[in-house]
């Protein structure tokens, strides 16, 4: 897998905060054996750029099976280490064209956090097409992203930010939703504890969760 967009029939984005790079391992293990093999990592903590470089690069017991991303991504800096950790993808929590460039200059696919028409209208004069839609609970919900969808069909949405299985299906059902991005199968609880087999349930159950709802386009409907 080259890019985070092969991964996008599985409709989840992963999302996992590390306190500690010793439980890399243990997460890329249980998501790949629960049917997620991609995770963004985050960069709020000290361990988010060594966990990058120990599943992504260093090879490990996942090798070249999981994709993995770095989210949190707030200035250039942060672009550059996390491509040079290993990392694919780019995630950012807000929309800041430099971040954009930096992450397009090194070739590397980059999911800018949006919120406004305006932030819209620059991901796409940027020549982008996949936006992170955060935080998705505070902006409306899957009725609030509907507001935009209309006036932006060029854009995919990954709706972040209180998803989860009570409503994940609420999004996915939307035909400008690639997938939702969210923590909920990565308790950091069990993380800590090396709890690998709560994770890898979750992760199942997550996947079945979005299985019914396949990845469409607008000109599918």
């Amino acid at each position: 897998m080259s890019d985070i967009i092969d991964c996008l029939s599985r409709r989840i984005i992963p999302v996992a905060v590390l306190d500690d790079v010793r439980h890399g391992p243990l997460l890329g293990e249980a998501l790949i054996a629960g049917g997620l093999p991609l995770v963004e990592i985050t960069l709020r903590t000290q361990a988010g750029l060594a966990a990058i470089a120990t599943l992504a690069r260093d090879g490990g017991p996942t090798g070249s099976q999981l994709l993995v991303g770095a989210g949190t991504v707030t200035s250039t800096d942060q672009v550059e280490a996390a491509v040079s950790a290993g990392a694919k993808f780019i995630v950012s929590p807000g929309y800041s064209a430099e971040v954009v460039h930096a992450a397009q200059k090194l070739g590397v696919t980059v999911i800018p956090g949006v919120a406004t028409a305006g932030e819209m209208m620059a991901a796409l004069g940027q020549g982008l097409r996949l936006v992170k839609f955060f935080p998705a609970s505070h902006l409306g919900g899957p009725a609030g992203l509907a507001a935009f969808t209309g006036v932006f069909p060029e854009l995919s949405f990954v709706p972040t930010g209180g998803v989860g299985p009570n409503n994940l299906g609420d999004y996915l059902s939307m035909t400008s939703v690639a997938a939702v991005g969210g923590s909920w199968m990565i308790p950091r609880e069990a993380l800590h504890h090396g709890d690998g087999p709560t994770i890898e349930a979750l992760t199942k159950q997550a996947v079945e969760l979005a299985a019914p709802y396949k990845l469409s386009t607008r000109e599918d409907t």
